[in-house]
């Protein structure tokens, strides 16, 4: 089942290697992806998740270590947002400055995350292959529920 994802970094944080990455491999495994590139400010990322082209997926990767601080203020947004509080929404990356802090990926789940992918708390590796889980997962919940509006006459 092909996702239409929207990648994106957060607003302090203007890497795109790790944008560039994410897209290739969203795209290699056949979803359609818009990516919104660095910095993009909060009401920007909130926009393209709007509307007919909604996205099945918002995925956020931060490098900066700052991505506690603005995925929390932007996932909280997101939530209050009666368009856009359902819409499945991950970050991942290196969300912190400290090193590895399990503190931090609670408080971006219990803020609203449907999942945090936190390289300094998992080894080499392994966020990228629980990344992929992930997609399978919501890939499959969605292929689910598509085929019951599939063939209905509006």
């Amino acid at each position: 089942m092909s996702l239409r994802i929207v990648v994106s970094s957060v607003s302090s944080d203007a890497h795109m290697w790790n944008l560039v990455y994410l897209q290739l491999l969203l795209e290699e495994s056949g979803h359609e992806v818009t990516n919104l590139g660095v910095c993009p400010p909060d009401g920007t990322v909130m926009d393209a998740c709007r509307g007919a082209d909604r996205p099945d997926l918002l995925v956020l990767s931060t490098v900066n270590g700052h991505g506690h601080l603005d995925g929390l203020r932007l996932i909280r947004a997101l939530r209050r947002d009666p368009e856009l509080a359902a819409l499945p929404v991950v970050i991942g990356g290196k969300l912190g400055v400290r090193g590895a802090d399990a503190e931090e990926g609670r408080r971006l789940l219990d803020a609203g995350f449907d999942a945090v992918f936190n390289e300094s708390e998992q080894p080499a590796g392994r966020t990228l292959a629980a990344f992929g889980d992930y997609l399978a997962g919501l890939a499959q919940a969605t292929a689910v529920r598509e085929p019951l509006t599939a063939g209905v006459p509006r």
